[in-house]
């Protein structure tokens, strides 16, 4: 059975639980989950973990993501992208380079935004857009967020061509809002594609509707769990002392790292541990060779999207 993780390069029309769901049946394994939620209208980057990785999942909370896409000046609407209803009036607007590349400064660095109503963020443990759909009022509280780097690619008539290399969390429709905003003319986002999350790249992903003849193919690019989370130096273990961080136990390691990955003899990937104190370790992740049949449960990778950055 395939294990590791997998970059899917998502199209436009599919949610990314619909392109989870494509994989698992490809693949015929249940455990997969995506590190970060993709807009339907977006497309790119969608990383997949698979198998015994979907643990790994909670070391990727922080990761930078990289966008390219079109920002629509002339009014906003409800969603804050091409997909919602209109907010304002449409206006005719004169689109001004240096006005432009002025506002794209002043919104580098850290600044504090708004989630979109639409969005994943959860409120008394619901889904904001679903309250929306609903009619109901949802008003979530502002955070702060990164934008490392945010170019002005192009402008052509009332539309944007843009670059953004922003923290994880940033909503990229509230970026396009708040522009809309600061501008005086409403705006919102009218394409999208990640093209980055980490280390993971489009140069590596596979589309959607080649992963099934690549998989028959042995032709699909799997990256191994011992390969993943390269920050982490790697620690092989004698079997007994392996057999002991598999049952949780603190072991002590010649190691100077506050994370570590543990190894079997064969470079197979068993564990991660953290420093307790001095060279001591404690497992935090465990790799178990146990195989859930199809009914197993879902991936938390999946059942707890770690933030909608494409929003």
């Amino acid at each position: 059975m395939p294990e590791g993780a997998l970059i899917l390069d998502k199209p436009a029309g599919i949610t990314s639980h619909d392109a989870v769901q494509a994989a698992r049946r490809v693949l015929g394994e249940p455990r997969i989950g995506h590190l970060g939620t993709l807009d339907p209208f977006a497309t790119g980057v969608l990383v997949l973990l698979i198998g015994r990785a979907t643990r790994l999942a909670q070391f990727y909370k922080d990761r930078e993501k990289v966008y390219e896409g079109t920002i629509r000046f002339g009014y906003s609407t409800d969603t804050f992208d091409l997909t919602g209803q209109p907010t304002s009036s449409r206006k005719d607007c004169t689109l001004e380079e240096s006005v432009l590349r002025r506002l794209f400064l002043d919104l580098q660095g850290t600044y504090v935004q708004k989630p979109p109503a639409h969005s994943a963020k959860k409120v008394c443990g619901v889904a904001a857009h679903r309250l929306a759909r609903r009619g109901e009022q949802v008003d979530l509280a502002p955070v702060p967020v990164a934008i490392h780097q945010l170019e002005l690619r192009s402008i052509a008539g009332a539309e944007v061509q843009f670059y953004a290399r922003v923290s994880a969390g940033t909503y990229i429709r509230s970026l396009a809002h708040d522009l809309g905003e600061r501008l005086g003319t409403g705006a919102h986002l009218a394409a999208l594609r990640r093209i980055s999350v980490g280390e993971f790249t489009l140069a590596s992903a596979v589309p959607l509707d080649q992963l099934e003849p690549r998989w028959r193919c042995g032709d699909v690019p799997f990256i191994a769990p011992e390969d993943l989370l390269p920050e982490f130096p790697r620690v092989s273990l004698s079997e007994p002392a392996l057999q002991g961080a598999m049952h949780g136990r603190d072991l002590e390691l010649e190691a100077d790292a506050a994370t570590v990955k543990l190894l079997d003899r064969t470079g197979r990937l068993c564990a991660i541990a953290r420093r307790v104190a001095s060279r001591l370790y404690h497992p935090a992740v465990v790799l178990p060779d146990a195989n859930p049949g199809p009914s197993g449960p879902a991936s938390p990778a999946d059942a707890m999207p770690q933030h909608a950055e494409s929003s």
